[in-house]
């Protein structure tokens, strides 16, 4: 990478991420799978006064979802399901759980409530939920609409996914992903969300207040769950990358239906695959997804056609690395064509 273009990463970066004593974020550019740009900025604790280092533990909120969406798929290839299988298959009880399908989980078109949503949340956030019961929190709600009919953002569906690999594999989703995803791709500093496990090199999360930084709302993980609950780094986000493009995880023919576009009941196409945005940077088609967590942000783009991959954390969840991300990538794309 030239000097000129890692400056002007480092500009736009610098735009969000100024102050070097606040909490900051890890940002890093690859192509073919190798890094060209990795920085860190501000401070990964600010009780400690520790400057954020590239191999910091940041949560990744719902780019969890492409974890959850990669697990459903290796079940399937395993011949334990079928995307189109109705959620009642596993979950016998599920209103209407014979009219949703996994698919419908997936790719946010299922229409049941988003948990998120619901005023009750508050009265969970700090307890430890088995994902049966996390189910039955949302599963009685008022559906938004029938299945299929239209995309809508939706946490409740992947926890929902999370609960069947439980009920499917008979393992927890932790153990799970730990074993058929993070030890298969060497991803050894990617974990199941704790706040009380140590965690080398843990970033810590914060907000922002009127006054300054607060440390982050505590929320238990049983909560976002296989909807948000991951942490990982950009080196082992970049492995994870690595590991779909080659194959490692799946069948080719099987992780094309991650990303691929699906279609409403009316026909019209939504731009998201299972856990991926579908979208395009400067006109040529990318995979994206961010996540928002209490007291993070997080942002990866991955253009096929490139081999190039942007991603980009925060320890702050008043900093977005979204669009920092994006034109990040608008440049990369542009310098290497």
């Amino acid at each position: 990478m030239s000097k000129k273009t890692e400056a002007t990463i480092d500009s736009i970066i610098s735009t969000e991420f100024k102050d070097k004593n606040a909490p900051g974020g890890a940002f890093m550019v690859t192509l073919k799978g190798k890094p060209l740009y990795k920085k860190a900025f501000g401070k990964a604790n600010l009780e400690l006064d520790i400057n954020m280092t590239p191999d910091n533990v940041f949560q990744i909120g719902s780019m969890t979802k492409q974890f959850t969406a990669i697990a459903i798929l290796q079940l399937e290839e395993q011949g334990k399901l079928k995307v189109n299988d109705p959620v009642s298959k596993y979950v016998k009880d599920y209103p209407n759980g014979d009219k949703i399908t996994i698919q419908h989980l997936l790719t946010h078109t299922s229409g049941i409530k988003d948990f998120t949503k619901m005023k009750s949340i508050s009265t969970i956030a700090q307890k430890e939920m088995k994902p049966e019961i996390m189910v039955d929190f949302f599963k009685n709600e008022p559906v938004d609409f029938l299945p299929g009919e239209k995309f809508d953002y939706n946490n409740s569906g992947y926890v929902l996914l999370g609960y069947i690999i439980e009920l499917i594999s008979g393992d927890t989703y932790e153990n799970f992903i730990q074993k058929n995803i993070f030890d298969k791709v060497g991803m050894t500093h990617s974990y199941y969300a704790t706040d009380r496990q140590i965690i080398p090199k843990r970033a810590y999360g914060y907000h922002k207040k009127e006054h300054g930084y607060v440390n982050k709302t505590i929320i238990n993980f049983s909560i976002p769950f296989s909807s948000g609950s991951l942490m990982s780094t950009v080196d082992d986000m970049l492995k994870w990358q690595n590991a779909l493009n080659q194959n490692t995880l799946l069948s080719s023919k099987e992780s094309r239906k991650a990303f691929q576009k699906y279609q409403l009941n009316s026909g019209e196409e939504i731009t998201y695959g299972y856990g991926w945005h579908l979208k395009e940077i400067n006109g040529i088609p990318d995979r994206e997804h961010g996540g928002s967590i209490f007291g993070f942000k997080s942002m990866a783009v991955y253009i096929p056609s490139k081999d190039i991959y942007v991603i980009g954390f925060s320890n702050c969840d008043c900093h977005s690395p979204t669009e920092i991300t994006r034109n990040i990538a608008k440049i990369v794309v542009e310098n290497f064509k």
